[in-house]
Formats: structure tokens, C-alpha cells, sequence
């Protein structure tokens, strides 16, 4: 082939890739927001049909346990089905259930509404960063992955403000109404805009050194994939720290409630606006194993600073902290996942990864509430962090462990993207 034309083709090739993850990151951006407009609402409306505090947390709890019980098993289907038929239905699942909360009339009906939501984000999450792996060079993941993820959490961000807004100024029900129809909009432009193509035909460039193609399993498992599984499990413990029990902290420190809210929305602003940035230097690294330690030292100390926390700058300090904690660590951590997995197995992989978010986020929720009642905050959060400590520690150890090996084998680094510009 003529060199112009193969030039051509290949920059043609690169700019529908970048058109690709443009609208992934709009559409996910637009199924958290229809998402999320419905969390600071529902245990409100929950409560007003009757619900005790114990139900309110079982509901929340059901969807936190179902999404990442299927993360897994979604991520698998999306390998074997194709993405684009898997991630549609997690959007037509997730309009349903904002349909349904409209004529809900009972605490036990939300509930059941809510398992099926957790279905409907455990089918959406993992298929989309494997589509994201699929449609970008492993040279560039970690900043194409830094804006899927502030993509993800401005909808996190904008969406409870957005739902709080309506639901004052209109009702609950105008909230369920207006997340469902955005949530199918979103569904009629995935369904016209992503290709319908499955995983092997879109990657053949981005398979792994070990070139596996095979779909088991089994044969998904490595250390490293391991690794990374268990210190975002520790990311996420120190996240469902600071959602589930800092307003209570901070409300015994004295902070007003507004106040609270302003903890919060440093956090969620300094965890979106840095997840592009620190994607792109992960890229630009030979270890992008030290920006995910990096970034759990980060979580750490604002761990261990919370613990200590008495006024509102003191709050807030650490939860900048801890937001940008989490934009150092996780976009690496989804690059090194699709750097160590091939591309037939990549939403097995994926799934875990969501899996390990959730599940983070519900063990901190269920196992440090006691502690606190027990021997208090301080405690609790200085409890938190050690275990966040030896999470990281063992991921360290075990993905030094994978790539020394790796390199035994081959006799060369293991990462394509070492030599890369």
C-alpha cells in the first residue's frame, strides 16, 4: 500500500478512536448525572412512605452489594456478547427502574427497584472501560481513561445537586421522571452512535505481550490483575469512609450541615478535574506503579488526618487530599489492568475492577460503623488507614512480583508503552 494512503488511513483510524471517546465520555457523563439525581432523594422518599433508618440503609445497601456481586460476571458477558448490546441494556434497565420509582408506594417495592438498579450499573460500568481499553493505544489509556473518569464523577457530582434542585422546586416524582427520559435519550445515542462490532475485531493492536486470545477464565488471573483488584478495594475503603461517615463526623465537630456539603463538593471537584491531568502523566512514566502508590499515600494521610479533624479547614484540607488522591491512583490502575489482560478477556477484568469499587465502598459502610460507636472516630479512621496501608503494600509487592517474572521469561520489560513517546 502506498505510504501517503497508509498514513491517511492510520491518522483517519486515530481520529474516529478520539470521536469514539468523546461520546462514550458524554454519555457517561450523562447516565451518572440521570443516575445520581435520584441517591440524595430516594432515602428522603423512602422515609416519607414509611420506611425506618434501618430500611433506608438496607435499600442503599441492596444496590451497593448487587452492583458489585454482577460487576463480574456483566464484564464476562460483554467479552462473550459484544459491548455495545451489553451497556444498552444496562441503560434500558437503569430507564425502567427510574420509571418505576415513580409509582412505587412502598419501602419494599424501592428496594426492589433498587436491586435492579445495581443490575443496571453493574452491566453499564465494566463494559464501558473495556470499550474505552478497546478503542485506545495502550500508549495513550492512562489519559483516555482520566477523562472517562471525570467524565464519571462531574455525573456524580452534578446529578444529586440537579435531583435535590427539581425535587425541591417540583416533587420526587418529576426527579424519576426526568432521570428516566434522559437515561433513554442516552440509550437511542449509544444505540446509533457506538459500533456494533465485539471485542477481538476492535483490537488487534492493543492485545497483550503474552498475545493470549483465549477467553477463560482462569487463564484472566495474574497477579497483577490481582493486584490491582485489591488496592482499588483500598481505594474504595477509604471512600466509603468519607461518604458514609464524615457528615456524621463533621456534624460532632460542630460544622454546620451546609458546611458539610462544602467537604463534599471539594472532594467530588478535586477528584474530577484531576483525573485528566495525572491520566496523562501516567502515560508519560515508565512505572506508573508509583502514581498508584502515590496515590494511596495520599489517602492515607487524609485518612489519618480526618482522624484528627476538628474545624471545617481542617476537613476540608483532607478531603481535597483524598480526591486527589484518587485521580493519581486510578487511572493508572485501570491502564496497568488493560496493559496485563487481553483484549477477549478485558471485561472480566473490568468487572472485577467495578466489582472492587463497590464492594470497597459497602465493607467500609458495614464493618467501621461499630468501631466507631465503640472506640470512636479517631480510631475508626487511624484503623482505615492502616489497613489502606498494607493493601497498597501487598499490591506493591505482588506487581513487582509480575513483571520481574515477566521479565525472566521474555528478558525484555514487559509494558509496551516503555518506549513509547
Amino acid at each position: 500500500m502506498n505510504p501517503d494512503r497508509q498514513a491517511s488511513l492510520k491518522a483517519l483510524n486515530v481520529w474516529k478512536n478520539y470521536s469514539l471517546l468523546i461520546i462514550v465520555c458524554l454519555i457517561t457523563l450523562g447516565c451518572y448525572v440521570a443516575s445520581y439525581m435520584r441517591i440524595p432523594i430516594v432515602p428522603i422518599y423512602a422515609k416519607s412512605l414509611g420506611a425506618s433508618i434501618k430500611m433506608v440503609g438496607t435499600i442503599n445497601s441492596a444496590f451497593f452489594f448487587t452492583a458489585g456481586l454482577l460487576s463480574f460476571p456483566m464484564g464476562f458477558l460483554s467479552d462473550k456478547f459484544g459491548r455495545k448490546i451489553i451497556a444498552c441494556g444496562g441503560l434500558a434497565i437503569l430507564s425502567l427502574t427510574c420509571f418505576a420509582l415513580y409509582f412505587t408506594t412502598s419501602p419494599l417495592q424501592i428496594m426492589i427497584i433498587y436491586f435492579l438498579f445495581g443490575v443496571g450499573l453493574s452491566t453499564y460500568g465494566p463494559t464501558m472501560m473495556s470499550f474505552v481499553a478497546d478503542i485506545t493505544p495502550v500508549s495513550h489509556i492512562g489519559r483516555a481513561y482520566g477523562w472517562y473518569t471525570t467524565s464519571l464523577y462531574l455525573g456524580m457530582s452534578i446529578g444529586p445537586a440537579l435531583g435535590s434542585w427539581i425535587a425541591e422546586r417540583f416533587s420526587y416524582g418529576l426527579v424519576f421522571l426526568s432521570s428516566g427520559v434522559i437515561t433513554l435519550l442516552l440509550f437511542a445515542a449509544m444505540f446509533l452512535l457506538l459500533p456494533s462490532r465485539k471485542t477481538a475485531e476492535f483490537s488487534a493492536s492493543s492485545v497483550s505481550k503474552s498475545g493470549s486470545r483465549s477467553p477463560k477464565i482462569l487463564q484472566t488471573l495474574n497477579s497483577a490483575l490481582v493486584a490491582c483488584w485489591i488496592v482499588t478495594f483500598g481505594g474504595c475503603f477509604a471512600l466509603g469512609m468519607f461518604v458514609t461517615f464524615i457528615p456524621l463526623h463533621a456534624h460532632d465537630a460542630g460544622i454546620a450541615l451546609s458546611r458539610i456539603g462544602i467537604i463534599f463538593f471539594m472532594q467530588g471537584l478535586t477528584n474530577a478535574l484531576s483525573r485528566a491531568p495525572f491520566g496523562w502523566l501516567s502515560d508519560r512514566l515508565s512505572n506508573r506503579n508509583k502514581l498508584v502508590m502515590a496515590g494511596m499515600a495520599m489517602a492515607i494521610i487524609a485518612l489519618s488526618g480526618f482522624a484528627l479533624s476538628k474545624s471545617l479547614s481542617h476537613f476540608i484540607i483532607n478531603a481535597v487530599l483524598l480526591g486527589a488522591g484518587m485521580a493519581v491512583a486510578f487511572p493508572s490502575i485501570g491502564a496497568i489492568i488493560t496493559e496485563v489482560t487481553s483484549p477477549d478477556v478485558r471485561g472480566i477484568a473490568m468487572g472485577g475492577y467495578n466489582a472492587s469499587i463497590y464492594f470497597g465502598i459497602m465493607s467500609a459502610s458495614l464493618t467501621m460503623g461499630p468501631v466507631i460507636e465503640k472506640w470512636g472516630y479517631r480510631l475508626a479512621f487511624q484503623t482505615a488507614a492502616l489497613l489502606i496501608l498494607l493493601l497498597a503494600l501487598t499490591f506493591y509487592i505482588m506487581i513487582r512480583h509480575y513483571y520481574r517474572r515477566k521479565k525472566l521469561q521474555h528478558g525484555t520489560p514487559t509494558s509496551s508503552r516503555l518506549n513509547s513517546p
